[in-house]
């Protein structure tokens, strides 16, 4: 029988009258010792059999004595006199009373010198070896360790009145109990362990870590690949890759064995005498340099293999089912162990078997017993719900981040005028969706909008709402509506989604031509604006009610914002905190962008990234109860030398009018290169506004990294591209703007809308 140690759960108490091995494990009563008690009461039970009785007695403790760890015997329970138990003698036959000659067929058992090495105590549980002492030797324990002659090879027998044998089964059975607890505990250990983990390959190894080398030298572990999620059905072939292998020990620590394996030594060749495979002594060929085994396998419907997975219950290794899926499995050209010494454990989850442990010993080892076969279904359990729980948790993982990336901008836009930097960080790990958002829109006239909000909770829900305001918020600003209103649309939308729908908001709308900012707030903490020269306040904004309450107006202030300073625009989870309220978050915040500056010098404002960074790292323990967003943007804005503007009235003198107003420009800037280019789509872009319009047509040419053009008119509809047909006169306005343009595009506005296109400067080598 398998004894599993203990040290997995600290040293064990020692049974009564047991010894202790060297690595402080509890053992059994020896059987000799067991042997001594019950040859004495044997001998006592006849007359003039007291000298023999005692001699007999000194030579049975005398090989006790010998053996390793040996000690006293158990202490035996107290029974009726009437009654005799089993192995006991009656209270006739008590010793002193009379004499008996003794038996010469009772066994002493000795530890057997097969025992594992150091560092695996108790791997395979002691091997008991008959010692004769008579010509009538009993017979010996299996060679598994299993012991099933031990209640009457141990412990011997007495005569009385007929002569009847009575066997004494107090050391066996006291050794199966201690074996049974040790087995329980090892489970019990073994599990927990593999419990601990929550990914994938965390579970894998703990039942690696967990069976070797208590439970088996070697161990591969195969999964399907890919890994099905709850009710998924895979339409392809089942597929098992090798996940990963473990084993006893490296080939370096080989200091017992004569056969060594060389490069071009065949597999087989690592069997020894008796054509058994050790393990531990292959070659470093497999795909985690473990063991030579098959990374991947297919398993055929019908086939021995799937067979035996649909069965479910660990197999033996020997068994008919398992010697033709085993060779599947890992390969036709695996060696396999001969006997019991392999173990095929189907994992299977909550609904479909997901893949095959197996477990392996060495010829040195015991092999592998039907109980190991109960062991080997708890372990293989175990790790199939984890393996189902770890994969649940993994697809929730990914749904959660790709959910949030999805809802927050992949990368700002670079508007002209404004440089942008943002970070997102979740709450938690285990909270990795959230309701804050940011974005950043452009917009007619090369203006820029600047939004932060914040929907309450960390959950789905608070996510799904979060987009479906940002989306609403995009198209508001679309039309070119005022903060204050795009603030009151969104409340009303807000409203529309639920009663409990709530959240805050602050909408900012950055003119880089004018270097004003118009700012409009909902509930939200007011943003912090650094200076260039070092100096760092918080905006005087009107708080606002929240997004949701409904029936409340919204304030829009419009402030000066200078070329070189940076606005910060956050959520609350960046200020506040069960260690400290808002305002004294905020005043933090202020006061790290002031040291912050000065670190760049008063001339030179700190990098967009670097300031992100050094804002976060002001987060100490404890301070992170809410996710957080932060929005950066730096206002380079457009100098009035750079800005050309004018207004057209719709006439039919206007295109020409805008072709010498844009030559005049061109040619101030120094950029008569782009005269023809630049006069003949403005031209195309003049005439079909004049064509449409009611009030003076305005025209504005910004020079910055590029050329562009605005023309702008109080006609609703937009221009939409079409292919013109040969015997046409017009239509080709647009296809020529397309062609020619770096990019070009159209924006609605609430008076109207603007048409614009952007050329390349010359030596910029940009292209379309």
């Amino acid at each position: 029988m398998t004894e599993y140690p203990t040290s997995q759960e600290g040293p064990q108490p020692v049974a009564s009258g047991g010894g202790t091995d060297e690595a402080g494990h509890g053992k059994a009563p020896i059987a000799a010792a067991e042997a001594v008690r019950t040859h004495a009461a044997g001998a006592a039970a006849e007359p003039g059999g007291s000298a023999a009785a005692a001699s007999d007695v000194r030579a049975a403790r005398s090989a006790a004595g010998a053996a390793p760890g040996g000690g006293t015997g158990l202490p035996r329970p107290r029974r009726n006199a009437a009654a005799p138990g089993p192995g006991e003698v009656p209270a006739a036959a008590e010793p002193g009373r009379g004499s008996a000659r003794p038996r010469h067929d009772a066994t002493v058992r000795e530890p057997a010198t097969g025992a594992p090495g150091p560092g695996t105590p108790g791997l395979g549980g002691p091997t008991e070896t008959p010692r004769p002492r008579g010509e009538d030797a009993a017979p010996a324990g299996d060679g598994d360790g299993q012991g099933k002659g031990d209640a009457g090879a141990s412990g011997g027998a007495g005569r009385h009145g007929g002569g009847t044998a009575i066997p004494v089964g107090g050391a066996a059975e006291a050794t199966a109990a201690r074996r049974e607890g040790d087995r329980l505990r090892f489970v019990g250990a073994a599990t927990r362990r593999i419990a601990r983990g929550i990914d994938l390959d965390e579970i894998v190894l703990g039942l690696c870590r967990a069976t070797v080398p208590t439970f088996s030298d070697a161990i591969l572990v195969y999964l399907r690949d890919p890994l099905p999620v709850g009710d998924e059905r895979p339409v392809g072939p089942v597929v098992l890759r090798l996940r990963r292998t473990d084993r006893l020990r490296p080939i370096d620590d080989l200091t017992d064995s004569s056969t060594t394996i060389g490069a071009g030594m065949d597999l087989a060749g690592a069997a020894g005498a008796t054509g058994e495979l050790d393990f531990s002594q292959l070659p470093l060929v497999g795909p985690q340099g473990d063991l030579p085994a098959a990374e991947l396998c297919e398993i055929r419907p019908g086939g021995a293999l799937a067979e035996v997975l649909r069965g479910v219950r660990p197999v033996f290794g020997s068994s008919a089912a398992a010697k033709a899926a085993l060779p599947e499995l890992l390969g036709v050209d695996h060696p396999l162990p001969r006997g019991n010494r392999a173990v095929l454990a189907p994992l299977r989850g909550r609904r479909r078997v997901i893949g095959a442990a197996v477990f392996l010993r060495s010829p040195e080892r015991p092999a592998f017993e039907q109980n190991d076969l109960l062991v080997a279904a708890q372990l293989a359990t175990h790790t199939a719900l984890g393996i189902d729980k770890a994969v649940l948790y993994g697809r929730e993982a990914y749904i959660a981040d790709e959910l949030q990336r999805t809802m927050l901008p992949d990368s700002l836009p670079q508007p002209t005028g404004v440089r942008l930097a943002s970070r997102y960080l979740p709450a938690a790990e285990t909270a990795r969706v959230g309701g804050d958002w940011y974005d950043a829109i452009p917009l007619p006239g090369s203006r820029v909008a600047l939004v932060v909000g914040d929907v309450m909770g960390h959950s789905m829900t608070s996510a799904a709402i979060m987009g479906q305001l940002r989306t609403t918020a995009q198209t508001l600003a679309q039309l070119d509506l005022p903060p204050a209103e795009v603030l009151h649309h969104l409340d009303e939308q807000a409203q529309r989604l639920g009663s409990d729908r709530m959240a805050t908001c602050l909408y900012a709308v950055y003119d880089p031509v004018a270097h004003r900012i118009t700012i409009a707030n909902a509930g939200h903490p007011p943003p912090v604006l650094l200076h260039l020269g070092g100096r760092a306040e918080v905006l005087r904004v009107p708080p606002g009610a929240p997004i949701g309450v409904g029936g409340v107006d919204f304030e829009a202030v419009e402030l000066d914002a200078p070329a070189g300073a940076t606005l910060l625009l956050y959520t609350d989870g960046l200020v506040e905190s069960r260690l400290r309220d808002v305002w004294t978050g905020i005043e933090q915040l202020r006061e790290r962008l002031a040291t912050t500056a000065q670190l760049t010098g008063l001339d030179h404002p700190p990098p967009l990234e670097a300031l992100c960074d050094d804002v976060l790292d002001m987060l100490g323990p404890g301070d992170r109860d809410d996710d957080i967003a932060l929005l950066a943007a730096r206002f380079d804005g457009i100098a009035p030398s750079d800005v050309a503007y004018w207004f057209l009235d719709p006439e039919e003198t206007a295109p020409g009018r805008a072709r010498r107003f844009a030559r005049r420009a061109l040619t101030r800037w120094g950029l008569e290169e782009l005269s023809d280019s630049l006069e003949l789509l403005v031209s195309e872009v003049v005439t079909n506004a004049v064509r449409y319009a009611e009030r003076p047509v305005t025209l504005r040419l910004l020079r910055t990294d590029v050329l562009r053009c605005e023309v702008g008119d109080d006609s609703p509809q937009l221009p939409r591209q079409r292919r013109a047909r040969d015997t046409d006169e017009g239509g080709r306005g647009l296809f020529l703007v397309n062609r020619m343009a770096r990019r070009w595009g159209a924006t609605r506005l609430s008076s109207g809308k603007v048409v614009w296109f952007e050329l390349p400067l010359p030596g910029s080598n940009e292209r379309r």
